[in-house]
Formats: C-alpha cells, structure tokens, sequence
C-alpha cells in the first residue's frame, strides 16, 4: 500500500495497490451487498498499512504470537514467524502480492490483517485487551470489499490458523479444510471461507 494524491487523473487519500494496479481505498465497495453487517465501532478507525506503521504492527503481532500461537510452535517455527513479521519483510511484501489494514484506537495500532493474492489471510492479529469488540470482523470485511474489487469472481478465502484462533475463525464463517499440518515448525489447520456469489448476496 501506498499514500497517493492522483490516479487515473484524480485526487485520493489513500491508494491499496498490488503490482503495480492502484485502487482508492475509500472508494471500495460491494456493490451488491457485503458479507457481514457492519459492526462498526466509532471510537476506532481502520484504513490501509502505510511504511511508517510497520514497526508498531510489528511488535503487535510478536505480542500476540508469544502469548497465543508461540506455545504450539518448535523453536525453528518461532524463529521462522519473527522474520515473517520483521518491518522490512512487510515493506518488501507490500510492494508485491499483499496488502493489510489497520485498525487504530486513535493514534494506537490494535488490529491488522495482511492478505495474500486477495484469497488468503497471512496475519490477523488484534491487541489482546482490544479483543470481542468486533475489530477482526471488521478487518476481513474490509479486507473483502478490496479483494473482491480486484478479483470480481472471488469465491473463497483461506486461512492456515493455529489451534487458538480456530474458534475466532469459525465465528466468521470459515471452516476446517484438512486436518492440522506443520511446516517450517509452524502447527496450523488450514481453514476456509465460501463467499456467496455477488448476485446472490
């Protein structure tokens, strides 16, 4: 993701773009209707990951993987997790086939997802203390509304989720796609999410 002020000729805000294809993120929608009703808290705000933001997502992923997903991981999977989640490694993946969102309780960053080719969760995390107020719910349905603008025929979302956040999961709909597996000393349950076509939603 990157601040824009122009695309195609017009003034923007902010800009989600995925190699090299931009689009104005508050103009993204659903034009038939959206997967989830809105559950929007108002003292909270969410727009895209900018540079200047990836330290602080960082850290808040580390909190949030060694008090939840760390315990279920080897060492050479914790190890594996904090290179992923380093400031440089997202800057680099920004420039490629991912993009994230963030969610700020004013100028504090409590939630972000990251996604892969707009049909995969790579990250979803929210500050413990910042948890059951709908901020994961919220992030996905954003999340959603960018991956179906760019890929219309969209059918599904995945996930790998680790034993924890399984539930989490299965509250938004997603459901088990295989039994759990281990890569790279990282335990996950691969999980799916079926969306509804758009003239059915």
């Amino acid at each position: 993701m990157v601040s824009l002020k122009t695309i195609d000729g017009k003034k923007v805000d902010s800009a989600v773009c995925i190699n090299g294809k931009c689009l104005p993120y508050k103009s993204l929608s659903i034009p038939n209707g959206r997967l989830f009703s809105p559950a929007m808290d108002k003292a909270l705000t969410y727009r895209p990951l900018n540079v200047t933001d990836t330290r602080e997502v960082s850290e808040l992923v580390a909190r949030g993987f060694n008090e939840f997903v760390a315990p279920e991981c080897s060492s050479e999977g914790v190890q594996e997790f904090y290179r992923y989640i380093q400031s440089n490694a997202f800057r680099t993946r920004a420039q490629t086939n991912h993009f994230s969102l963030i969610t700020l309780d004013q100028d504090k960053i409590v939630g972000v997802i990251e996604m892969r080719d707009h049909n995969h969760i790579s990250l979803l995390f929210v500050t413990p203390e910042f948890q059951r107020r709908g901020i994961a719910k919220e992030l996905l349905r954003q999340a959603l509304q960018i991956c179906r603008a760019n890929e219309p025929t969209l059918s599904e979302i995945s996930v790998n989720s680790s034993s924890y956040a399984v539930p989490i999961y299965e509250k938004l709909g997603f459901r088990a796609a295989g039994e759990r597996q281990v890569k790279n000393g990282i335990g996950f349950i691969p999980m799916v999410l079926k969306l509804p076509n758009r003239h059915d939603s």
